[in-house]
């Protein structure tokens, strides 16, 4: 398990590896400063506007192909309602909008928003803006891979770690994942399997991470932001565990979109698949140990949950 120490010198790697892939490619930077550091190095490579997001906890699935893959699709998907109109964080037009590889680690470049404020949105806007950007992105026409974070056997690896970590995941525990993921991974990992158990699930591309908190409010705009997860799947999977009064107030906003409505049953399951999804994410609590304690409320609230969503 890292470290303080081995922490803050993987923060300072990525920092410096940022400062310096950003001056190869012409960005003025001189004051290159750390302004978030959780599962990546986000950095403010000031004076330029430009913020460069620097992913550091990485599941063992993980590769640098399937790495460029996620960054690629965000940054396209990024362009792509940008150019519809909808206020988004967009990559630097400074930069190639590309991936970059530096001392080990895979970047991606973004316009600096300025004037951002502290979040002011109540959830029921949040999810009103959470419908209308599924209703956009019902037409991007880009490749975009289903669930994503279940693609390149991310529930496998994480399920074999932890079999060797009982200090993480009780005996117990694991075994119900293990029960739980042989039910739902043809659902997670196949959108033909998806559609015979629910026809009218509709996958299309979604943002992949709770779109309703992802957004950055300024005086005069709030932007969709982190697609680093951007999917096909349903859109319940952008509403896990949102809550019966955000569902409701979904399926009025998706009503007047002419969206369909959130599928009870749908959603019972994918809010197991999500369950699931922060339990593997144990497997990376040796490379960042605040998430031991972090996910203990999510992995209590699994504990006492329906198994896999009634999907038996």
């Amino acid at each position: 398990m890292l470290t303080a120490t081995d922490l803050a010198n993987r923060t300072d790697r990525a920092r410096d590896a940022a400062t310096a892939a950003a001056r190869s490619l012409g960005v003025d930077v001189h004051d290159a400063r750390v302004v978030y550091d959780v599962f990546s190095v986000v950095v403010d490579l000031a004076p330029a506007p430009v913020i460069a997001r620097v992913p550091t906890v990485l599941p063992g699935s993980s590769t640098p192909e399937s790495q460029r893959r996620l960054q690629v699709a965000e940054l396209d998907v990024t362009r792509w309602l940008a150019a519809r109109g909808e206020p988004t964080v967009v990559p630097s037009p400074l930069v190639p909008a590309e991936p970059v590889r530096a001392d080990g680690f895979a970047m991606t470049f973004w316009q600096k928003v300025d004037g951002v404020v502290e979040p002011a949105l109540e959830m029921p806007e949040r999810v009103r803006r959470t419908a209308h950007l599924h209703a956009v992105l019902r037409d991007y026409p880009g490749p975009v891979r289903y669930f994503t974070p279940f693609a390149d056997g991310f529930m496998a690896d994480a399920l074999a770690f932890l079999a060797e970590r009982p200090d993480l995941l009780p005996a117990d525990d694991l075994d119900r994942a293990r029960r739980e993921w042989a039910v739902l991974e043809p659902l997670a990992t196949s959108e033909d399997a998806l559609l015979e158990r629910f026809p009218h699930a509709a996958p299309q591309v979604v943002h992949g991470d709770a779109p309703y908190y992802n957004l950055i409010e300024t005086a005069d705009a709030v932007y969709y932001s982190d697609f680093e997860h951007v999917m096909r799947g349903p859109v319940e999977a952008d509403l896990a565990h949102v809550g019966a009064e955000a569902v409701a107030t979904y399926d009025a906003a998706a009503a007047d979109l002419g969206l369909r409505p959130v599928d009870p049953a749908l959603l019972a399951v994918v809010e197991r698949l999500r369950d699931l999804q922060v339990v593997g994410c144990l497997a990376m609590v040796d490379q960042l140990p605040m998430l031991a304690e972090g996910v203990k409320p999510s992995i209590d609230a699994w504990r006492a949950s329906e198994f896999a969503g009634g999907a038996v």
